[in-house]
């Protein structure tokens, strides 16, 4: 396991420091705020610290309330709001500086066997054949707002392997495409020891969620992304269903499109699918997607 891997499970391995409320740090972000995967996962981590093995969440629904400081800690504090014999609820409330910053609710189920049946997975190329994060993002260096956004990006991911089906929003600044966005990516490098665990893969894979979900919104609109800087932006909300096992350690493919933008806000749907073409998660999240005042 590389040392980027270690200190992002480090990172959402909270500290408890009281019944129910725990603290994490934050990792640097290209952005002068807490990236918004980061606190879900840490919030979900939480969450799951206060609900028996026996069960996994199945889903959660988040806010983003406030840029978060990535230079303070963040405080989750949990509310167990229901245990039944088959789900258990859980309503976390991150704070920084004496003020909330995100809330999320998760809904955990043991196990149980029923009706199945899923959509068929989509097409994309093997993931070892797309260049990697090295390979891609230098090419487009001057596309970006500052020199170092580059080695800021890759530092920020240098932990997930993370691949592009399709070219990313900032090769075809000006471009209008259709609004779907595909991407491959696993953690750089296996997950072993007392990490290996189902909360450890499903909180990973809510961390990178948030990377690339609003892409398939530029996409639509021909705009290149933050970095570029022919957008501003945020996630207002995050929702997840987590319907199979799967390890982030392991190539999943994440489908996104963007059903409609409008009032300076940007749907997108997302699905993520296990190489064998299993559908693991379904995620939705609405963001604030504006024009910068001085472009047109």
């Amino acid at each position: 396991m590389n040392d980027t891997l270690q200190y992002l499970l480090d990172l959402l391995d909270l500290e408890r420091i009281e019944q129910d409320i725990y603290r994490g740090d934050s990792h640097p972000s290209v952005i002068p705020r807490v990236f918004g995967g980061q606190v879900a996962a840490q919030a979900l981590v939480a969450a799951c610290r206060t609900v028996t093995d026996d069960r996994l969440p199945h889903s959660l629904h988040s806010y983003f309330l406030r840029p978060g400081d990535p230079g303070a800690p963040i405080v989750y504090q949990v509310d167990r709001i229901r245990d039944g014999r088959s789900f258990t609820t859980r309503r976390v409330v991150a704070i920084q500086h004496g003020q909330p910053i995100f809330h999320l609710s998760a809904s955990f189920q043991v196990h149980e066997e029923g009706l199945e049946h899923q959509e068929e997975m989509p097409q994309a190329p093997d993931p070892e054949s797309l260049p990697t994060a090295d390979e891609l993002l230098p090419r487009y260096a001057d596309t970006f707002m500052h020199p170092d956004v580059v080695p800021l990006l890759l530092e920020a991911r240098r932990a997930i392997d993370l691949r592009y089906a399709v070219e990313p929003p900032y090769a075809t600044v000006g471009e209008p495409r259709e609004a779907r966005s595909r991407v491959w990516f696993r953690t750089d490098g296996k997950i072993q020891g007392v990490h290996d665990n189902p909360v450890v893969h499903l909180c990973l894979a809510t961390y990178v969620s948030d990377m690339t979900l609003l892409d398939s919104v530029l996409l639509a609109h021909g705009r290149g992304g933050w970095t570029v800087g022919d957008v501003v932006g945020a996630s207002l909300d995050h929702a997840m269903w987590f319907h199979r096992p799967f390890r982030a350690d392991e190539w999943l493919l994440y489908d996104t499109d963007a059903p409609t933008t409008q009032n300076g806000r940007g749907l997108a749907r997302g699905q993520i699918w296990t190489r064998d073409g299993r559908l693991a998660v379904s995620v939705i999240q609405e963001g604030v997607v504006r024009v910068p005042r001085d472009r047109s």
